[in-house]
């Protein structure tokens, strides 16, 4: 299909200050006019909530390779280190909330580990409140006002929730440090840092998330690897593998295509050429967000990226 019949874009809305610890970003996001084919939703620092405007999400195969196919208006993922699959028909239309961990609690009423390597329909989660939220969300004319919808309805969990039971600060500094360092920092390093044993840390962190540390360390890894490819290809820049390498903690480009290849399904050169429509240049790097992750928030969509990020309209 000739590019300009493509229609593609990203609307990153501002995340309220009270979310900031649970949302990393409120993301629309609309492509029409690509050839119909399958997506990979691959491993990132955060839960995914999704809503569609107007077509089902395809699930066509989950993380948990037992999980079978699905389509949901709305849905959340959980933390995952294998690749999910998302077929489409040439379009996709809707909305991505990326959730700290920490979120899962406070806006989901489970923690992350209870959504490991899992794709759950937001009513499952939401209860009643899913299907008046899609109905809003859908009836809302632009995106400023399905946006601001959204993140009425996460405000609405927030205060709504049950806030008795709080993550320790020893392992939210945990998660902190290892993705300051996108994922180079020692694990024991880390638990030393924060005052525990290493196997308190994998214990405590493995409860709380569903990922132990070691594969904390290696999803962030991945993820700024994947963005700084990304980035590169879609801005039309050489790029190398060896020195993507090199630049983000892997010991060669050995390591790194076996670690691609664990976390994508995918080499990094096949997944370039499999995504190559859906990468988005993410420009300089952004600031580290309240959890220390470094991540230009337009490119955190995993499930359905755009093309082209603009301001809301």
């Amino acid at each position: 299909m000739h590019p300009a019949s493509v229609l593609s874009e990203s609307v990153p809305w501002p995340v309220h200050p009270a979310l900031r610890p649970f949302v990393a970003a409120i993301t629309g996001y609309r492509q029409e006019g690509l050839p119909p084919g399958q997506h990979r939703g691959l491993p990132s620092p955060y839960l995914t909530l999704i809503l569609t405007v107007d077509e089902p999400l395809h699930l066509a195969a989950h993380a948990d390779p037992g999980q079978p196919p699905a389509r949901w208006d709305a849905m959340v993922g959980g933390l995952h280190a294998r690749p999910a699959l998302i077929r489409h028909e040439g379009r996709q239309w809707g909305a991505q909330v990326a959730l700290t961990p920490w979120g899962s609690r406070a806006l989901l009423g489970c923690p992350a580990g209870a959504l490991v390597c899992w794709d759950a329909d937001l009513a499952d989660l939401f209860g009643g409140g899913a299907a008046a939220l899609v109905e809003d969300f859908r009836a809302a004319s632009g995106w400023a006002s399905r946006l601001a919808v959204v993140q009425t309805a996460l405000l609405a969990r927030l205060a709504a929730g049950d806030h008795r039971w709080t993550v320790p600060a020893e392992l939210r500094e945990a998660w902190r440090l290892i993705h300051a360092d996108a994922g180079r920092v020692r694990i024991d390093a880390v638990a030393r840092a924060v005052g525990w044993s290493p196997r308190r840390l994998t214990a405590r962190m493995r409860a709380e998330t569903g990922l132990p540390p070691k594969t904390v360390a290696r999803v962030a890894r991945f993820d700024r690897a994947r963005r700084r490819l990304g980035g590169r290809v879609a801005a039309g820049r050489d790029w190398d593998l060896a020195t993507l390498a090199a630049e983000c903690g892997y010991a060669d480009q050995a390591h790194l295509t076996r670690e691609w290849r664990s976390l994508s399904g995918l080499p990094p050169t096949g997944w370039v050429a499999a995504e190559s429509g859906m990468l988005v240049e993410t420009g300089a790097a952004a600031e580290a967000d309240a959890d220390g992750h470094r991540a230009d928030h337009r490119f955190v969509q995993d499930r359905a990226r755009p093309q082209v990020a603009r301001s809301v309209s």
